[in-house]
């Protein structure tokens, strides 16, 4: 949970902590506002394949070690 007491996935919760607006990461990645909406909101939640990509590859700019599995862990693994 984040400190206005939403629920928050691990992508919500790193975007909160460095104070990036998922408005910003929708423009910047070609992602609807909805999916990145669902995708920081939703603990469970898993957008398609390309829009992870869509995603990892604009935070890369900001943390190289970034990766889909940062976000959404393998529940192989």
């Amino acid at each position: 949970m984040s400190g206005l007491g939403k629920t928050r996935s691990l992508l919500g919760e790193w975007l909160d902590k460095r104070g990036i607006k998922q408005e910003w990461l929708a423009r910047e990645s070609g992602v609807t506002n909805s999916t990145i909406s669902n995708a920081a909101s939703k603990p469970g939640h898993m957008p398609t394949y390309s829009n992870m990509v869509k995603i990892v590859a604009v935070l890369k700019r900001i943390d190289p070690t970034i990766t889909i599995e940062s976000f959404w862990p393998s529940k192989n693994a």
